[in-house]
């Protein structure tokens, strides 16, 4: 026959037990969730390659990711002013180069990418702008800005803003937005 203090206590140690099974459980999703990550990461990347705690791998795997990022970011720098430089035979989409005054600077070019746009724009040092009044142009014109980079080489300043077009039916005018923006930066 059972007391009071038996059965009580019975029913708490099953619990505890079921406590340490979804312990034992999330653990295990966890530690095979952390091998995925760093079976990701190629192994000449850990320093030193010799056995990592958990931790240390996971540490070593983000920095590995924010190499990643900042690399995209430069090859995406890269990219901009490569397209730039392209002949006019493969800028079939962009609106031309419009410039200001007897100088180069500044270089507007508008790509329009259905519903996705991109506004490159080539500045010199002195030439001053507000980034915030282009991009209240292109959000007033009907399109979302969804990133925007800026980056120097030598004397001049590469601006790049990605646009989503708000709604894909009705699309935005670029050679629009093209008309405000050079009002702005002349």
């Amino acid at each position: 026959m059972m007391n009071k203090g038996e059965s009580s206590s019975s029913g708490g140690g099953g619990k505890k037990l079921e406590r340490k099974i979804i312990e034992k459980n999330r653990r295990m999703h966890m530690n095979g969730l952390c091998f995925n990550l760093i079976s990701l990461i190629p192994p000449h990347h850990f320093n030193p390659p010799k056995y990592l705690s958990q931790q240390d791998q996971l540490e070593q795997a983000a920095g590995y990711i924010k190499n990643l990022k900042e690399r995209i970011e430069e090859l995406k720098r890269k990219k901009t002013e490569l397209a730039l430089r392209a002949d006019a035979t493969n800028n079939n989409n962009i609106i031309p180069t419009m410039s200001s005054g007897s100088s180069d600077l500044p270089i507007l070019k508008i790509g329009d990418f259905g519903s996705n746009l991109e506004v490159v724009l080539i500045s010199g040092l002195r030439k001053n702008f507000k980034l915030h009044e282009i991009i209240t142009i292109i959000q007033e014109e009907g399109a979302e800005v969804i990133n925007t980079s800026l980056s120097h080489n030598g004397d001049k300043i590469f601006h790049t803003i990605q646009a989503q077009v708000k709604v894909s039916r009705v699309g935005v005018d670029t050679s629009r937005i093209c008309e405000r923006i050079h009002e702005l930066i002349s």
